[in-house]
């Protein structure tokens, strides 16, 4: 630091434009799956405070502040596999929550992230978004755009720790034993599960390939051809917003759904091919809720996700039967360790023709 204010004469460094973006993050990761958190924006305070939902300050952001997104989440100062959030405090987020959260990726904004969720109740508690955190564990209450969320965090009296779980929003069986037909590849059979977002489950052996061995970049080809298959071929429905009913991804598995001691393996590719180095959040949340629908596993029997790119570790358990519009559906509990990594400064200067970042496959 004292050759840097040395070399700028007294100035901090590095320069920016006086117009030019000043963001400063928190660095996290959960299973290896990256989360770049903004604490503030100024434009969604302002949205929210003048009584914007959660949903439509989402589509404001994308028509509006895109290029926070890009500049973040692209290179060169994200990458392929970047993930973040905007944290927002007031508005919405204080009517019966700590927070809110507006999530970005490479290609734009999920209505859920599992994974950020059990980031950002660590985060709550470390940087005093709960006002009087409580021990052993504390209950941090997130607004996302798919609804309200619980996360459940330890905390010692001076720091939050780890595991931490959260509840999910209903999630529910959307399709079973779908028919897709997908080009190049045939036939395949699909299960479409809703777990705050929409996506389809299958066995990568339907599609000759192995989600333990294959690589990755063939596991990714055919998930997008799924993905994109099923776009086409089934319309997707939500009980409370046609913003919700969208299928985010495809996420492969070893076929193992049956109940068992042993961890179940899967690959989730969401969003423009973007991998998931977690076992996914949301996906546990959907493939639990399918797991229930179709009787391999009972109320309150934990099962083990690993995610093939990382092989890190998450839980996943059905511990309330519901109903949800016409769907029957469960709350899930997902559970799993979050790390931070640092925090960081990124500025723009106005004449870089890269400021807000390219996309890069």
């Amino acid at each position: 630091m004292a050759m840097a204010m040395a070399a700028g004469g007294g100035r901090r460094l590095p320069p920016h434009s006086p117009s030019g973006l000043v963001l400063q993050t928190v660095e996290m990761h959960t299973g290896g799956e990256p989360l770049r958190i903004i604490p503030r924006l100024e434009a969604a305070e302002e949205a929210v405070a003048g009584g914007l939902s959660l949903l439509s300050l989402r589509r404001e952001m994308a028509a509006t502040q895109d290029h926070v997104r890009r500049a973040l989440m692209h290179e060169p100062r994200g990458h392929s596999g970047m993930y973040g959030v905007v944290v927002v405090v007031g508005g919405v987020a204080t009517t019966s929550g700590h927070l809110a959260a507006v999530f970005l990726h490479g290609a734009g904004y999920s209505t859920m992230c599992g994974h950020a969720v059990l980031a950002l109740g660590r985060f709550a508690l470390d940087y005093g978004l709960v006002a009087v955190p409580s021990c052993p564990e504390t209950a941090v209450h997130l607004h996302c755009p798919c609804g309200p969320i619980t996360a459940f965090v330890p905390w010692d009296g001076c720091r939050s720790g780890n595991p931490v779980r959260f509840h999910s929003v209903p999630a529910f069986a959307a399709a079973i034993d779908l028919a897709i037909d997908v080009p190049g590849h045939g036939k395949v059979v699909v299960d479409i599960g809703y777990g705050g977002t929409f996506y389809a489950f299958l066995s990568a052996e339907q599609l000759g390939l192995d989600v333990c061995s294959s690589k990755t970049r063939d596991l990714v080809s055919v998930a997008s051809a799924v993905t994109e298959a099923v776009k086409k071929q089934f319309k997707l429905h939500h009980p409370e917003s046609e913003d919700l009913a969208f299928l985010y991804g495809t996420i492969l598995t070893d076929g193992k759904d049956a109940f068992s001691e042993e961890p179940t393996t899967n690959i989730c590719v969401f969003a423009d091919e973007q991998v998931d180095r977690s076992p996914t959040g949301s996906g546990v949340t959907a493939r639990i809720a399918l797991q229930y629908h179709k009787g391999l596993i009972q109320l309150n029997q934990t099962r083990t996700f690993r995610s093939s790119t990382t092989g890190s570790l998450f839980t996943g358990k059905a511990v309330k039967a519901t109903r949800f519009g016409d769907y029957n559906a469960v709350i899930v509990e997902v559970s799993g360790e979050a790390f931070y990594t640092g925090t960081a400064t990124f500025t723009v200067e106005e004449e870089d023709s890269l400021k807000y970042g390219f996309f890069f496959k």
